[in-house]
């Protein structure tokens, strides 16, 4: 059974749960998008937890949602006004794809999704996607944006890029391509 809480609502140790999965989760908490580019190879990962704890604690709106397996930590989905991550401002695929005005503060974005080694293949990325667009749609939003990857565009293993999501998922839970991005990442986009 799956179940998925704000961020804001659960015990830190659960993030912590969630984030000590192997490869990026670990090194990045969440803050890739959220500062620049300077500031993110100053960083250390040690300064990254610290960030996502704080901005969990401040709450409104809360950063992200996670995913309980069974009452087990699982998953994470980041999702937040667009504006919160400046860092967007300056991709490339955001920008050839998105049409919508960087000042709208009713486009939101999901920009990352992590589950952990043991609950993977499970539906939680499916699950955090939907109670994603259900809380920004609950928060204001008016269209909520993903960048998730094309599988069938890579020729390699494409799972250092799967934190984005898949355009398939995506595609599934109603998102329409809104065109213009690159061919391995795309921009969708939902009106809700």
């Amino acid at each position: 059974m799956i179940t998925i809480r704000s961020a804001s609502e659960v015990p830190w140790a659960d993030l912590e749960r969630v984030f000590d999965t192997p490869g990026d989760p670990r090194t990045c908490w969440c803050q890739y998008f959220k500062v620049t580019g300077a500031a993110w190879e100053e960083a250390r990962p040690a300064d990254l937890a610290p960030m996502l704890h704080d901005q969990v604690r401040r709450g409104s709106p809360t950063p992200g949602l996670i995913a309980y397996v069974d009452d087990e930590p699982a998953g994470w989905v980041a999702v937040e006004p667009r504006d919160n991550y400046p860092r967007l401002r300056r991709s490339r695929v955001v920008n050839q794809g998105s049409s919508e005005a960087w000042d709208d503060a009713s486009v939101w974005s999901i920009v990352c999704f992590v589950v952990r080694r043991d609950f993977r293949r499970r539906g939680v990325s499916r699950e955090l996607l939907a109670a994603a667009v259900d809380h920004a749609r609950a928060e204001g939003a008016v269209v909520v944006e993903g960048y998730p990857i094309d599988v069938a565009e890579f020729t390699s293993s494409p799972a250092g890029s799967l934190y984005h999501g898949t355009v398939s998922m995506f595609a599934a839970a109603g998102f329409a391509d809104a065109g213009g991005a690159p061919a391995k990442r795309h921009v969708m986009a939902l009106r809700v």
